[in-house]
């Protein structure tokens, strides 16, 4: 309890204003009014500035008065001018997808393209595979067809010898 009654010292802290050159300080003397770049500005701007603002005010007028004009007009003829504007919306979003699949056959087609002529430079390399590999099988076939020729006419030559006759059987 006694620790709550103790304050810590205080620490004054003194703020002095500091001044660098003539910033924020008004110049005395027999010129103290605004500098002439600050009247020239402000004698250009401001008719500007003036008339912009007077133009966009017209400019709110005239929509205005063109929106209480038109409005009668829209509801007059909205039974035109709804399917007119649905018709017109979609011929134009059919128009776009038109335009989206004509691009994208342009690039398949490209694609395809592209990989063909990839292709193109492997595919007599390939077919002279393909052709030696079919030259071997056709060697090897006729060779086996050769061998196995052999090997019935030997089995053939000798039955004939055990048997004696062309059914193979002997005669007594």
């Amino acid at each position: 309890m006694g620790d709550r009654d103790r304050q810590p010292p205080s620490h004054q802290l003194q703020v002095r204003p500091q001044h660098y050159g003539d910033i924020g300080q008004q110049k005395t003397g027999p010129s103290s009014g605004p500098s002439a770049s600050q009247v020239l500005a402000v004698v250009t701007l401001l008719p500007v500035g003036g008339s912009l603002l007077g133009l966009a005010g017209l400019t709110l007028v005239g929509s205005l008065i063109g929106l209480a004009v038109a409005t009668p007009l829209f509801v007059i003829f909205s039974p035109v001018l709804v399917p007119a504007a649905l018709t017109i919306g979609l011929a134009v979003m059919a128009f776009l997808a038109s335009g989206a699949f004509g691009l994208t056959a342009l690039s398949s087609l490209t694609y395809v393209v592209n990989y063909l002529r990839q292709v193109t430079g492997t595919v007599p390399e390939q077919l002279d595979h393909a052709k030696r590999r079919m030259q071997d099988l056709a060697g090897y076939t006729g060779q086996k067809t050769k061998d196995l020729g052999q090997t019935i006419q030997q089995k053939a030559q000798e039955g004939g010898k055990e048997g004696g006759g062309p059914g193979g059987r002997k005669e007594s």
